[in-house]
């Protein structure tokens, strides 16, 4: 235990600006007491707004100060008399608080956008709030008693939606045009199950009916299927991308595209719509791939070809299961609400969309649910982790459960589930795993009845984080579940590559899985 202490000590003198540790509680594991209280150290609230503005991307105004957009559809003068009230004098004068333009291109300098409740950021690098990231920082929030916390992150997205149009990717002012998998009626059932708010949860439903037709909607919508894609509707190259994505060398993510480009023969799709060969240009369809791959939160892995870029012509599974659970849940909110006659449409919608998913993404062959591709009108047969999405979502059968179940083995290494079966460099491959598929395929074989499976595969996932917990001090974003450690950044390629120390959606993942473990089970994980 002193060993563990020192080692933990020592950690925190290098990554204190990540996460804190306080002294472990006698009668709960180091680990879980770290969880707790780190959630204090991710918050952000408007007190620490000037830590908040801080983007390590990109620099400062002319100034030296970071700009806070405020919408135009709230009041300027009212959010800056409560940013006064609660933030430093000193911490104020850091920050440039400016309404957004409506014209996006005046924008001069990239910002920090406004929300009016606290957050938790995932760690490391990131200091915004983040789309998919927040749901599942929200179940550890849950689980660990934040309820009123809890409540803020999905009043920000409510914000945001009614502000900024949709959930966003992050609030930063580059991420206004796309969003992230939508989870938002499961945050919102989340806390209403914790509060049972009704007239919260009414206030909540415009807003959900609201973003769901973001969706619904073209360019969002395939009427050729009349399922989801993913969609930017931005143009050109990602802000972020280029200024932070860059190797070792100063090569930033699109530079390192074109280089595989001239050197690789691709077969996955058709290069000339993405690049020019004979001006070694990136085509702007390529942006447009490039830009919606990150709104899947997939940025990047060769799930939809190299570098993710037809993605803009897949209607994926994840999404699409994700947004059978948002219709589905908006007909639990109005059974709720007590608006039965409004009930039915939503559940026909939620059951249209099983069917087609099952129609056109399950693999009867392989037992697998894949992308389709609406152009080719064929699934992409590229073994990924979100084939276990229908499971956790509940559209499968018992027997396409059963038959997901027993292709475990494609996936399923010493710390884990690797995310696919192939090694392409990027992060969303092979051999790195990641929390969130892991609670969505252990909770998604548990909810078909196969807990030895879900069980084992937790166990090893939990094992891998421990240890290395263990070693570091502290938990990370992602790992190589193939070898067993958290050091990836040699094996990753493409896009950016270090580990970032936190990590949110690790911490409350890890949590969850734990407390679906068995007693026996719980005691083994900490005997290691």
């Amino acid at each position: 235990m002193y060993l563990r202490r020192f080692v933990i000590a020592s950690c925190l003198t290098v990554v204190a600006v990540y996460a804190q540790v306080a002294s472990p509680k006698t009668d709960s594991p180091d680990i879980l007491t770290y969880i707790e209280t780190t959630w204090k150290t991710l918050t952000r609230s408007d007190a620490y707004l000037a830590k908040a503005a801080v983007d390590p991307k990109f620099k400062p105004g002319p100034d030296g100060r970071w700009p806070v957009y405020v919408p135009q559809s709230d009041d300027l003068q009212v959010v800056e008399e409560g940013l006064r009230k609660d933030m430093p004098a000193s911490s104020f004068k850091t920050i440039d608080l400016v309404p957004l333009p409506t014209d996006l291109d005046q924008l001069k300098v990239q910002g920090l956008l406004y929300l009016p409740h606290p957050y938790v950021v995932p760690g490391g690098r990131f200091n915004e709030m983040y789309g998919w990231d927040s749901y599942f920082i929200q179940v550890g929030l849950l689980r660990d008693g934040e309820i009123e916390l809890a409540k803020d992150l999905a009043d920000n997205f409510l914000y945001q939606v009614k502000n900024y149009g949709q959930v966003l990717n992050a609030n930063r002012s580059y991420y206004l045009t796309r969003s992230q998998p939508p989870f938002l009626t499961e945050m919102v059932l989340g806390v209403y199950q914790k509060t049972h708010d009704r007239e919260w949860l009414s206030s909540a439903l415009p807003l959900i009916e609201k973003y769901y037709r973001v969706w619904v909607q073209e360019p969002h919508l395939t009427p050729e299927t009349g399922l989801a894609r993913y969609y930017d509707r931005g143009e050109g190259p990602a802000p972020e991308v280029l200024s932070a994505e860059k190797d070792a060398a100063g090569r930033n993510h699109y530079q390192l595209v074109k280089e595989y480009f001239k050197t690789h023969q691709i077969t996955d799709y058709d290069v000339n719509q993405y690049y020019d060969r004979t001006t070694d240009q990136l085509k702007p369809l390529f942006y447009k791939g490039d830009r919606s791959m990150r709104e899947s939160g997939f940025d990047p892995s060769n799930r939809f070809g190299p570098f993710n870029i037809d993605i803009i012509h897949y209607n994926p599974v994840c999404l699409n299961s994700l947004l059978y659970m948002m219709e589905s849940q908006t007909g639990d909110i109005l059974h709720a609400l007590g608006r039965e006659s409004e009930v039915k449409q939503w559940r026909d919608r939620a059951q249209h969309r099983a069917d087609l998913i099952n129609r056109l993404m399950w693999n009867a062959k392989e037992g697998l649910y894949y992308d389709y591709n609406f152009v080719s009108k064929d699934v992409r047969h590229y073994p990924f982790l979100t084939t276990f999405y229908p499971l956790w979502a509940g559209i499968a059968s018992k027997e396409q459960a059963a038959r997901v179940k027993d292709n475990l083995s494609k996936f399923e290494r010493t710390g884990g589930l690797q995310t696919s079966i192939h090694v392409s460099g990027n992060q969303w491959d092979s051999p790195f795993g990641w929390a969130p598929l892991q609670m969505i395929a252990a909770d998604g074989l548990r909810r078909y009845g196969y807990d030895a499976e879900a069980e084992r595969i937790s166990l090893e996932f939990l094992g891998l984080v421990y240890r290395e917990f263990l070693r570091q001090g502290f938990i990370v974003e992602k790992y190589d579940v193939v070898n067993g450690v958290s050091n990836v950044a040699s094996k990753i390629h493409f896009g950016y590559s270090a580990n970032q120390a936190g990590f949110g959606w690790t911490n409350a993942v890890f949590t969850h899985l734990y407390d679906e473990l068995t007693p026996p089970d719980r005691k083994k994980l900490f005997a290691q």
